[in-house]
């Protein structure tokens, strides 16, 4: 196990895009995440984030398609039932609609191709308020905690939100068009 000193000149190196030999278990980033915000950044920087995760450079490889916008709006497996796409357009709603979500078998990746997504985003532990119970078959659970902080996500960029990042997604003034992959965790 390296140390955390180790983790953090190796997760420097991977943003330099330098090469290194080893990463961090999931379950070791999530307890250093544990105390950070959302992750978000412009899709040419995907390629930073593919340690994170085995099937990430897949699922960033398929919001590259140049013709993104014009895929049909709907589900699009890319590897079964380990990665798969939402397209569509969401109508924007007020943050006081907007409840925090969470997931415990998928990873979102959140990418908006036109509008903005002004997302809220709490670390599940810290949420209290249980609005919906999770549901194993869909594999969300509700709070109705207020989330600790708010990020606009406009056209271009992505948000990460592993299980420990509770979200409330869609909060704009407009309709919004997105894309959700669903990673699975194992």
């Amino acid at each position: 196990m390296r140390s955390c000193k180790q983790l953090a000149a190796a997760g420097l190196a991977l943003w330099l895009g330098l090469s290194v030999p080893c990463v961090p278990s999931q379950t070791h980033q999530a307890k250093m995440r544990k105390h950070n915000t959302m992750i978000t950044d412009r899709l040419e920087n995907a390629h930073k984030y593919y340690a994170l995760h085995p099937s990430f450079a897949k699922a960033f490889a398929f919001l590259q398609n140049p013709d993104l916008a014009k895929l049909e709006h709907g589900k699009h497996v890319i590897d079964g039932d380990k990665i798969y796409a939402s397209i569509g357009i969401n109508k924007g709603r007020q943050k006081n609609e907007a409840l925090l979500e969470a997931h415990r078998k998928y990873i979102d990746i959140q990418y908006v191709i036109e509008g903005y997504d002004e997302m809220g985003w709490s670390n599940v532990d810290d949420c209290r308020v249980i609005a919906t119970p999770y549901k194993p078959d869909g594999d969300i659970e509700f709070f109705a905690d207020k989330p600790t902080l708010y990020k606009k996500v406009q056209a271009g960029q992505f948000a990460i939100f592993f299980p420990e990042d509770a979200h409330a997604p869609v909060i704009s003034d407009g309709d919004i068009l997105k894309v959700v992959i669903k990673v699975a965790v194992d």
